[in-house]
């Protein structure tokens, strides 16, 4: 691992704990900006730094640190009916980070990437939420999924745009590491 990794990994997990204060309730799962932290982490750091920033953040909420939102943390979280969602944020990450190298970095392409990694947190956080309503999987997804897809529209537009335009910036930070 490079000084610079580390030091991005830390910048993001940092922009992730501060997005989760950022909060708005719309029932069981608050509305945050974590998953707008999350995806600029995959978009911008790679599969590799952006999957590590959000195991970084999940391990110091997991340790107590008040790094979820309402500024809470513990296991807890993890374990609770919202789990699933902050588990797949470092495999949406790298999913991200994955799939943009892939792909050229247009706004289309970024767009595309982000959805899929939302996808990703869909998938757990439903999953989970679904196992804490006693298998009531549509009540879940009516809960835990509809109240967020245009809001999570919006975090991946803003995310790909931002990507697009900061990745030259990112690039000259990176530059040297040999990843």
């Amino acid at each position: 691992m490079k000084t610079r990794g580390i030091v991005l990994c830390g910048l993001f997990t940092a922009l992730t704990a501060v997005g989760a204060q950022i909060t708005i309730n719309l029932g069981t799962v608050p509305f945050t900006l974590q998953v707008l932290f999350v995806l600029l982490s995959g978009l911008m750091l790679g599969p590799k730094y952006g999957f590590m920033s959000q195991v970084a953040y999940l391990l110091l909420g997991a340790l107590g640190l008040p790094v979820f939102a309402g500024f809470s943390g513990g296991l807890v979280h993890i374990y609770g009916p919202t789990g699933g969602y902050l588990v797949a944020f470092p495999l949406a990450a790298f999913v991200a980070g994955w799939m943009n190298r892939k792909r050229e970095s247009n706004f289309i392409n970024l767009m595309m990437v982000s959805m899929l990694a939302v996808g990703v947190i869909y998938l757990l956080g439903w999953l989970r939420l679904g196992i804490y309503m006693q298998g009531n999987f549509v009540k879940a997804f009516m809960a835990g999924v509809t109240p967020f897809v245009v809001f999570d529209l919006m975090k991946a537009f803003v995310a790909s745009l931002a990507a697009l335009r900061l990745k030259r910036f990112i690039m000259m930070l990176a530059e040297g590491e040999g990843e």
